[in-house]
């Protein structure tokens, strides 16, 4: 398993949590843990990005 991967993961089930316990509303759950879920991998990306420039 890469580490992209293993992010992949976590944030999979991060969203899955956060959108079951944070909202009442199967609609309004998907939609959030949608968006939790985006808003992780690409907080990864950047952060990526950011340690990446760096090193250079």
């Amino acid at each position: 398993m890469t580490h992209f991967t293993a992010v992949l993961l976590f944030a999979l089930f991060m969203s899955t949590v956060f959108g079951i316990t944070m909202r009442a509303e199967p609609k309004m759950m998907i939609r959030f843990g949608a968006y939790c879920f985006a808003m992780l991998v690409g907080a990864t990306i950047a952060a990526s990005w950011v340690m990446w420039l760096i090193k250079r």
